[in-house]
C-alpha cells in the first residue's frame, strides 16, 4: 500500500507534506504540475503526510475516495510519464 494525492491539491500544493515525507517520495516539476504526486515505488507507508495536508489530499490507498480512484493511477503514472499524467489532471480539472 501506498499514499495518494488527490483533487484538493490541484492549484493548491501547499508541500507541507514535502516538508515532513522522511523519504522525499512526494514531487512536482513548478509551474509544470497543477498538483503534486507520491512515488509508490519510494513511499514506505509511515503516513506523516496525511495529516499535515492541510487540504485533505492524500489519503492511503485503500481510503481513496471511490471519485477520487483515478488518483491512484495518475500517483504512479507521473514517474513513468509525466506528460500522460498532466493529461489525465487536465482532464479531470481543466
Amino acid at each position: 500500500m501506498t499514499y495518494v494525492i488527490t483533487d484538493p491539491c490541484i492549484g493548491t500544493k501547499d508541500r507541507s507534506c514535502v516538508d515532513v515525507c522522511p523519504v522525499d517520495c512526494i514531487h512536482d516539476e513548478g509551474d509544470d504540475d497543477k498538483m503534486l504526486y507520491i512515488d509508490p515505488d519510494e513511499c514506505i507507508d509511515c503516513g506523516a503526510c496525511e495529516p499535515a495536508c492541510p487540504v485533505t489530499a492524500i489519503f492511503a490507498e485503500d481510503d481513496v475516495p471511490d471519485a477520487a480512484k483515478p488518483f491512484t493511477e495518475i500517483n504512479a503514472l507521473w514517474y513513468k510519464d509525466k506528460a500522460g499524467a498532466r493529461a489525465k489532471v487536465e482532464a479531470i480539472a481543466p
